[in-house]
Formats: C-alpha cells, structure tokens, sequence
C-alpha cells in the first residue's frame, strides 16, 4: 500500500511539473517573441534616413541582396544606395552604415583589387558609379586594393567611346547616344578623382559633358530636358532635327540635377566652368518647379500631369527633393527653393512611404527601369514610359529617398 502511495504521490508530482512546464512555456515564448519584436522594430522618434536605412538592413542584412540579388553585383542602384549611407555614416558615426558599406566593396573587390565579372571593354558607364564608394573607403583604411578598383574605374575614361562633339556614350550598346541618366554615374566619379589625384586638369572634361546635354537636351518650351540625345540621329526613337528622345522623363530630371549638386563638390569657384554649371541647376529648379503638383511630388512625365496613365513617382521627386535641398545648402540657389525641397519630402512621407506595424518603411510607386532603343525596343513614347513597371521598394527609391531625407536631416 505504501509502494503504491508513493508510486501515486510521485506520479503525481511529475504530472504536476509537467503542467508547470506546459504552461510556462507559452509564456515564456510570447516573452521571447515580444523582445524579439521590441528588438526587431524600428523607432519612429528616429529621423527619417536612419528609418529607411535600418529598414533596407533589416531586409537586406548585405548589401548586394538589395532588390532580391541572387548573387552579387556591382550596381550602379547599389552604389547610390551606399553614397547616402556614406552620408549617414558622417553624420550619425554609427559604425553599422560604414561596415554595410564597407562589406558591399569586401564582396566584389578581391584582394588585389579587381572587381567580379567586369570587363572594361564593356564601357558601360553605369559601372562606375558604385566607385564613389571606394573614395572613404581607401581614406579611412588605406588599402591599396581599393586604390587599385579606383584606378581601374578611373581609366575607363581614357579609351571610353565618344560621340563626335567629344560626350561620353552612355554605353557601347548605345553609340553616340548621351542620357541625362550617364552624367550621374559618371561624372561625379570622375570629377572627384582628377581634384583628388589628378590636380583637378579633367574638370573641363567634365564639365563638357555638361554643356553637351544643356546645348542638345533641354526643351525651350517646358524650360525641362529630353530623356536623351543621340548626335548621329540614327536611332528610331531620335527627333530627326535635334536628335532628342521624344518625351521628358521625372528620373532622368532627377539624374541630371543630382549629377549636377554632386560634381559642384570638386569645383573651385575661381574655375571658369563652375558659375556655368550653377546656373545649369538653377534652370532645372525654376523649370521643374512649375511642374511640381500640389501633392509635392512630380509626374512620371512631368509636363503631361492630366495625361491618362500618369501617375505620382518616388524616386524622381526624391531625386528631385535632394538636387534643390544641396543646391540651397551649399548657396547655389535662392534660399527661398528650400521649400519647394521640403514639400517635396512632405508628399513622399505622408502620400508614397508606408510604415508596417513594427516601425519598417516601404517606398511605393517607383518606375523599376526606364531606358531607350534595345532589345525588346523601347521607344520612348509617352505609352512606354507608363508601361514599365511600378514597384515597392525598389533600389531607385531608397536610395533617392535617403540622400533626400539626408540632405534636409529629415
């Protein structure tokens, strides 16, 4: 009897621990779950640009996943991308957003300096942006690798393909064709470089290709610019008289004057292009100024606002909102434009950026990819440009978003 007693207490016993067990752990999960939450979610009393840069890490845990890569690559979206959290980096010193970068380079750049599956042979002048990385990275470690990947980019100028007039193609594929979309991967590099090694003797260099696109792009009717220009006028998609793409494009706007603010960071102003260039920018503010919609934000063809199809597009206007925020900044425009920068941003934020519960952001409406001529044929008409697809998130957004929110220390 007493076996049998003690065999019942026992059981008991472990019936009772059991349960404890049972129940606790539930508990003991929805605590871990609630810190893992807290830990995971992203405080909206932080600014904007730390928002959305800890939302793509949060997505991205490397850098070269941006846009769902499968494998890395060096991206000219990427390199945008990074160049804001470059600008993040010095304004928060948050070691994060220098290693994000830093591991992005470590990536595709091996040892001795030579970047995965590139061929300079391609001259395709997309590559060269993600360089601008390369400049804080060789200053603040000094390896020679990334002196060796700067040299490489830098050289691609010497035997790069050139229309008649003396501009940089846009790529091999496109012969003597210019985009507004080139000046901003190329020149900026380029200008940085000849200050930063050369003595600043290929500044006129950069500054023709400038003048080149202002003297063949810019439409006198709308004060804007054609998407791009092709000197030999060969290409189907090209004005027979002038050579011009057929229509204006928001984010080829948006190249242009970020390319501008950006090259202005290299140029004295004792040199003879730098007052030109100024007054470049200062063309582009007042022309898209009058197109600027009531939301803040501009139309995927601006010029054509009530045009069916139309819509409200991200990056552009973010480009937009960060070209005429640093020109203000650095003096280049009249301090009264920063408004139109920060009713630009306020209709980002409240019209096209969507936060989930747990604090992350989404950058909606951005036009995945725009271009001219190739296979299948685009040909720039206003259809085609309303054809491309219309995406959440993708790279152009987030990186036009941060330089924006950067640059107005949203």
């Amino acid at each position: 009897m007493r076996k049998f007693s003690l065999f019942v207490y026992s059981g008991l016993g472990i019936f009772t621990i059991c349960v404890l067990f049972l129940c606790c752990k539930p508990i003991e999960q929805a605590k871990a779950t609630a810190v893992n939450k807290q830990e995971q979610s992203i405080s909206d009393k932080l600014k904007w640009s730390e928002r959305m840069a800890l939302s793509i890490m949060k997505r991205h845990p490397k850098a070269w996943q941006i846009d769902y890569h499968e494998k890395p690559k060096w991206d000219y979206k990427i390199g945008m991308i990074l160049t804001a959290y470059e600008k993040l980096y010095a304004q928060t010193k948050e070691e994060k957003y220098f290693d994000y970068i830093k591991g992005y380079a470590d990536t595709l750049i091996d040892d001795s300096g030579n970047f995965q599956n590139f061929n300079p042979q391609d001259h395709n002048i997309d590559f060269i942006n993600a360089g601008k990385i390369l400049f804080g990275l060789y200053n603040k470690i000094q390896n020679q690798k990334y002196l060796k990947a700067l040299q490489t980019l830098r050289n691609q100028f010497v035997d790069y393909p050139r229309t008649v007039s003396g501009g940089f193609w846009h790529k091999k594929i496109y012969p003597n064709q210019m985009w507004l979309d080139g000046l901003y991967m190329g020149q900026p590099f380029y200008a940085r470089f000849t200050v930063e090694f050369e003595k600043g003797e290929k500044l006129d260099d950069v500054a023709h290709q400038f003048e080149l696109l202002r003297n063949h792009a810019y439409d006198k009717t709308t004060g804007l610019f054609f998407h791009a220009w092709d000197e030999s006028k060969k290409m189907p998609w090209a004005n027979k008289e002038t050579g011009t793409a057929p229509h204006i494009w928001l984010r080829a706007l948006g190249w242009y004057g970020m390319a501008l603010v950006d090259v202005l960071d290299y140029f004295p102003k004792n040199h003879p292009k730098q007052k030109q260039l100024v007054a470049y920018l200062n063309e582009l503010a007042s022309g898209v100024s009058k197109y600027q919609d009531v939301s803040g934000l501009w139309y995927q063809v601006p010029n054509l606002p009530n045009r069916a199809g139309n819509y409200l597009e991200a990056s552009g206007s973010s480009m937009l909102v960060y070209a005429i925020a640093k020109g203000v900044h650095k003096g280049y425009l009249p301090k009264a434009m920063n408004k139109i920068a920060l009713k630009g941003f306020n209709g980002l934020t409240t019209k096209l950026i969507k936060v989930d519960d747990n604090g992350e952001l989404h950058i909606t409406q951005v036009c995945a990819s725009a271009g001219l001529g190739g296979n299948p044929y685009r040909d720039g008409s206003f259809e085609y440009y309303m054809s491309e697809k219309i995406k959440v998130d993708n790279s152009h957004g987030l990186g036009a978003f941060l330089l924006a929110a950067i640059e107005l220390d949203k």
